[in-house]
């Protein structure tokens, strides 16, 4: 159970009047968080928002002590809280529901993690295309990389965005950069996130690909940008082999989950099969394009971490221990 901080009488009465929640979920990086925070804080909007954080880490909740000064200095309005059950599915959850209960007026509900920074037309930009009718929006987190980072690192398609250029598009694939209405919340069972992602990943991406079935519509915004620092742990050939892996079996978790008669389950194992030679195809096509035999690992990646997967050996990269 999510365990929030109390919000002065004032701010009670007057929660009826934002019309947008930021949200942000928060894990044991209170410097980055408070470069989050003063993000948020100069948006150049008309738009009345609050924000909502909530800190993962029970034990030591530093980030719940950081957004607790914005919102006592009156830099922001908004909410702390700890979500003691480890995972991000968890924490993100909780803040959407929290956004959701504090603020029963809001329809947009936005997020962005807690290693990023906001361009000042942030919100203003993802509201607008909400406006205009998309139910749930993206847009881009794009790398800024350390000056030593190689070109093999900085051309690593795990590192960019799934589209370049505002317009409709079929899916969003993660909710670091997202903007979702409240009938999404109201149109689908709880939890929004599965918590069986908690420690793999991805269950934002099984949350939208839940969205597209339902009919919900998806808006991509370029504009709307978000900054997220590499950091040097991420800049290793270990890392990113990983990331492959655990992207593969993030896709083919999904895909099972789809996949209930038993006709569904023999063409999700012919689907495995067969990405083995098209992933060689792919990485032949992306080592003649970029140069860099780095990138080209990636969709071979992916297929070996479905095969992994479909036996039942599913990496847990956001398990932490204490």
């Amino acid at each position: 159970m999510t365990r929030a901080s109390r919000l002065p009488l004032e701010s009670i009465a007057d929660a009826a009047r934002f019309e947008a929640v930021v949200c942000i979920p928060t894990f044991r990086r209170p410097e980055m968080l408070r470069t989050t925070l003063e993000s948020i804080e100069a948006q150049a909007t008309n738009v009345a928002f609050a924000v909502v954080v909530v800190d993962n880490d029970a034990a030591a909740p530093v980030g719940l002590d950081v957004a607790q000064s914005f919102f006592r200095e009156g830099r922001l309005s908004g909410v702390a809280a700890v979500e003691p059950r480890q995972g991000n599915v968890h924490a993100i959850n909780a803040a959407f529901r929290l956004a959701r209960e504090r603020y029963p007026a809001a329809e947009y509900f936005l997020m962005i993690d807690d290693d990023e920074r906001a361009e000042p037309q942030w919100l203003e930009e993802m509201v607008a295309s909400a406006r205009q009718g998309a139910d749930i929006v993206g847009g881009p987190v794009t790398p800024i990389f350390p000056e030593e980072a190689k070109a093999a690192f900085r051309d690593h398609p795990v590192f960019w965005p799934a589209f370049g250029a505002t317009g409709p598009v079929p899916i969003i694939y993660g909710t670091g950069n997202c903007l979702l209405r409240r009938e999404v919340f109201d149109g689908l069972a709880e939890p929004a996130l599965d918590p069986r992602f908690n420690f793999l990943g991805g269950g934002d991406t099984e949350f939208f690909t839940r969205c597209r079935r339902a009919g919900f519509t998806f808006f991509w915004r370029q504009e709307a940008q978000i900054y997220e620092q590499v950091t040097p742990g991420r800049l290793a050939l270990g890392w990113v082999l990983r990331r492959s892996l655990a992207t593969g079996a993030i896709n083919y978790s999904i895909d099972r989950l789809a996949a209930r008669s038993l006709r569904q389950r023999l063409l999700l194992i012919a689907k495995n099969l067969a990405l083995g030679p098209v992933s060689l195809q792919r990485a032949l096509r992306m080592l003649r394009d970029s140069k860099h035999p780095l990138a080209a690992t990636h969709p071979i990646g992916i297929a070996i971490g479905r095969l992994l997967a479909s036996v039942g050996a599913t990496p847990q990269p956001y398990r932490y221990s204490s």
